[in-house]
């Protein structure tokens, strides 16, 4: 197993600038998991199609000063049809993966404007902003950095509560309690989002994993205190394929809290693999249970 996780790693970091994540293919021909996956529901056809005759929301490229980077960094903000300063707004921080960057979801096939405009067309969603920040926390914070960024993605929790946080509750009419806050992400993202949203469960209330990658911690580190998270966390929610070689990172987690009583959710999306098909189809899943 120690191999496995050192090949998944290996994996990741061989990104390159353009390049989306790497399917991780599934070891052996079939691989048995001791956990009950939740019921998989399939999406409605074209809910990540642009639709015409509803209204759209827009996206903005932010920069902000990062305290513990020590620069100035980006992040890209989905705000809602009709945004109302005059209206407050919950907040899904939106994580990306270890080739990506503040654009990945926005830019190499997320599109998560498109699946947020249907979602509210339909009044499936509670009023919310997506942010799309940078995971990659050092100063070159380019999709280059490869596995020499792995330190950056466990470090960006500093950034994002530090200074992202705050830019974000400064510039944006939003609620800044932790019960108008959720975090998400894909692959390393997802990581990050189960590693930090467990560990700031002060911040975040809802916590979403797509896809895990190997940089999520282990579920006795994660969880250390189960009545905390059972009193605390409002919603803990993940997918991933069924042909992925990371499943083992989000299986983990859900047998521990299936044995521990934690309310967990953890979909085994059918014959899917490390790609935006999953991904979509958590956001969209993600998106409509939380801040209700």
């Amino acid at each position: 197993m120690k191999n496995f996780y050192l090949v998944a790693l290996l994996t990741l970091s061989l990104t390159t600038a353009n390049a989306q994540e790497p399917n991780i293919p599934m070891f052996g021909a079939q691989q048995n998991y001791n956990v009950k996956f939740d019921e998989y529901k399939a999406a409605p056809q074209g809910f990540d199609q642009e639709r015409a005759g509803i209204s759209h929301g827009t996206v903005e490229l932010i920069e902000y000063q990062s305290e513990s980077v020590g620069t100035t960094r980006k992040a890209n903000v989905y705000l809602p049809p009709k945004y109302n300063k005059k209206k407050k707004y919950s907040v899904l921080y939106l994580l990306h993966g270890i080739g990506g960057d503040e654009n990945e979801w926005y830019k190499d096939g997320g599109v998560p404007n498109i699946i947020m405009d249907n979602l509210y067309a339909d009044g499936k969603v509670a009023d919310m902003i997506v942010v799309m920040p940078n995971g990659r926390a050092q100063k070159d914070d380019s999709r280059a950095g490869g596995m020499g960024s792995f330190r950056a993605f466990g470090e960006f929790d500093k950034d994002l509560i530090g200074s992202l946080i705050p830019y974000i509750e400064k510039h944006y009419s939003v609620y800044t309690d932790k019960d108008h806050r959720a975090i998400a992400g894909l692959s390393m993202g997802g990581g990050q989002s189960l590693n930090f949203g467990l560990g700031h469960m002060d911040v975040f209330a809802y916590v979403g994993g797509f896809s895990s990658a190997p940089n999520t911690r282990r579920a006795a580190q994660l969880i250390p205190d189960v009545d905390k998270v059972k009193k605390e966390n409002k919603l803990l929610w993940m997918v991933c394929g069924g042909a992925d070689g990371l499943m083992n990172h989000s299986t983990q987690l859900k047998a521990f809290c299936d044995e521990k009583g934690i309310p967990c959710t953890l979909i085994n999306y059918p014959d899917g693999q490390h790609n935006f098909v999953v991904w979509k189809y958590g956001l969209y899943n993600f998106a409509q249970l939380i801040f209700k």
